[in-house]
């Protein structure tokens, strides 16, 4: 189960051909195994495949993150630049596709109703036997990770996470739920709990396992993206059509892990993310404004959060909380 946030990496080429980059081989070796090494062993072929078959052309360097490599590319029919996304399927991001098409539509409706849009990627095409996906050509020079303003790179994500949570989703999509999720959680928090080394942690941890059961039973059904942190927001490519110098960037969410639930549990990348432990208040509050959350509930999802990742960490035998993670923990619960 990835926990790392992903990021765009520039990759090395040699001539011409992709060379997988140390870092994704990692983390697919460490998170998927012999699937994951099956995945990079198949990524040229994979490449060149699709390259023909949606009759592209390579246009600059490629790029990575923790699941996927990127290429950027042109379509040879229309002259329009792309991104060919090659990654590998697993229950995270098996969804991608379908999320993307979910929140696609629910912008065109916002278009035509004259709302707010729900502002991710666009999805050009999709291959569903092998994952790969070509998409609309974003900025990868530019995220909210290089902008200064932290508390505007906040607001920014809100009002994404307020589009995209705007739509529910779809009944009977397979999609993962936070029903299911919250129930792993609960039964693996008793392991959890039991190897923390440190007895304060223990109890903040415990409090973060009362939190999630008072709201468990109502997990929610709204198309949640799971991972929008800084570097998961991108600028669009010259902004909205007649966009001039000096107008906002159009900013674009990629990359999510979609599952239905509710949209509290959204918040804590943007709070664990260029980590402050004294700007949490206001982090949490400009959030839950933008979204007009129930702050009790979200700060329980919050904490669900913070419950997930110690247990995946007590998958991996550690014996502490990750100590960003336990200051939120601490701040929400005031401590």
């Amino acid at each position: 189960m990835a926990q790392g946030h992903s990021r765009l990496t520039h990759a090395p080429t040699i001539g011409g051909v992709i060379d997988i980059p140390d870092a994704l081989i990692a983390t697919q070796s460490k998170y998927n195994g012999a699937a994951g090494r099956a995945f990079l062993a198949a990524l040229p072929g994979l490449a060149a495949e699709f390259l023909e078959r949606w009759g592209l052309r390579r246009d600059g360097e490629a790029l990575y993150g923790v699941c996927a490599l990127v290429l950027p590319v042109v379509r040879v029919a229309d002259g329009r630049p792309a991104a060919l996304k090659l990654q590998a399927v697993d229950a995270e991001t098996a969804g991608e596709p379908l999320a993307l098409r979910v929140w696609r539509a629910g912008s065109a409706g916002a278009a035509s109703a004259g709302t707010a849009s729900a502002g991710a990627v666009e999805l050009l095409d999709h291959d569903p036997a092998t994952g790969t996906m070509l998409l609309e050509r974003l900025d990868g020079h530019r995220s909210l990770s290089g902008t200064a303003d932290v508390r505007e790179a906040v607001r920014i994500i809100a009002e994404l996470l307020a589009g995209l949570t705007a739509v529910r989703a779809p009944a009977g999509s397979g999609l993962r739920g936070l029903g299911e999720a919250s129930a792993r959680m609960l039964a693996a928090a008793p392991g959890a709990l039991g190897l923390l080394a440190d007895e304060e942690e223990r109890r903040l941890l415990a409090d973060c396992v009362a939190a999630v059961r008072e709201v468990a039973g109502e997990p929610g059904d709204r198309l949640l993206h799971w991972d929008l942190h800084f570097g998961n927001v991108l600028a669009g490519r010259g902004g909205p059509a007649g966009q001039g110098a000096g107008q906002a960037a159009r900013w674009v969410a990629i990359d999510p892990k979609p599952l239905a639930g509710d949209p509290g549990f959204e918040l804590f990348p943007a709070l664990v993310n260029r980590f402050d432990a004294e700007a949490l208040g206001w982090r949490f509050d400009l959030m839950t404004e933008v979204l007009g959350l129930d702050r009790a509930r979200a700060r329980a999802w919050t904490l669900g959060r913070v419950l997930q990742n110690a247990c995946w960490g007590a998958e991996d035998g550690a014996r502490r909380l990750v100590p960003e993670q336990a200051e939120i923990a601490r701040r929400l619960l005031g401590r």
